[in-house]
């Protein structure tokens, strides 16, 4: 009788890393889908993820079977709804995890500190710890809301291509929740542009009047997330901007030193 280590299959094999292979090419092929917007071809996945087909065929069977992946009536292949149980709770897990970092933001900057995720073609607030102050700012966890009138919204899509920007735009609209919202693709480009340059978001009463909002992404975080604080404009001032950026770049690049320590095993 032949021994486990004779009859090691591909699914079995491990990779460089030590890893399981068929595991990491299963979650790269379901990465991949992703970024394609969620539904994709065999033959899609065989050109960018450089696999034959038979290999991606066998994985999507598995895939399928196991309903993190479904396949359409078309012969193409969409995101299973099992992932949003996953996804729901990794939220809600990663949020728990932010919250000491939100209240060392809270206690150096005295306002209402988040933090939120790029979820689709919407922002969702995951964390949230509130200021001190009695006049404070609070937004349910939870809560979603699109993002070109929110500073994390820009944090946010300032790393990605105009093309995908504009894109977005397009299927979410750009309604105003204020006077003071960007409405149209080029006035929110050229914030973006701002954003790039600056390093840092601003809101300024474009979600509520009388609000302002700083953001900054977290560095090459696994999923694209961004921390910001909020507060009454007459707090939130231009020269309070100037001690509180420093604040949120610092707890940006320590939580992003965190989730790629957390990752390793």
């Amino acid at each position: 009788m032949p021994t486990s280590s004779a009859s090691t299959t591909d699914s079995a094999k491990t990779a460089n890393g030590g890893g399981v292979q068929s595991l990491e090419r299963a979650f790269d092929l379901l990465e991949r889908m992703a970024d394609a917007g969620g539904e994709v071809g065999l033959s899609e996945l065989s050109a960018s993820s450089g696999l034959p087909l038979p290999t991606i065929h066998r994985l999507m069977r598995t895939l399928v079977a196991c309903g993190y992946v479904r396949q359409q009536p078309n012969r193409r292949y969409a995101l299973g709804p099992r992932l949003i149980r996953l996804g729901e709770s990794a939220s809600r897990l990663l949020g728990t995890w932010a919250r000491p970092y939100l209240a060392r933001l809270v206690e150096e900057t005295g306002e209402t500190a988040n933090m939120a995720l790029l979820d689709g073609d919407e922002i969702v607030y995951v964390a949230q710890v509130p200021s001190k102050h009695s006049m404070r700012m609070f937004t349910e966890v939870g809560r979603r809301v699109l993002p070109h009138s929110t500073g994390v919204g820009k944090a946010l899509l300032a790393g990605f291509p105009d093309d995908e920007v504009r894109a977005l735009l397009a299927r979410t609209g750009m309604p105003a929740a204020t006077d003071k919202t960007i409405t149209t693709p080029e006035g929110f480009l050229a914030a973006l542009g701002d954003v790039r340059r600056l390093g840092y978001a601003v809101d300024d009463n474009e979600q509520e009047i009388g609000v302002r909002c700083l953001a900054v992404p977290v560095p090459d975080s696994p999923t694209t997330a961004a921390i910001s604080i909020s507060g009454p404009a007459g707090r939130v001032t231009e020269a309070a901007t100037e001690r509180i950026v420093p604040a949120l770049q610092q707890v940006a690049t320590e939580l992003s030193a965190a989730l790629a320590s957390s990752g390793t095993v």
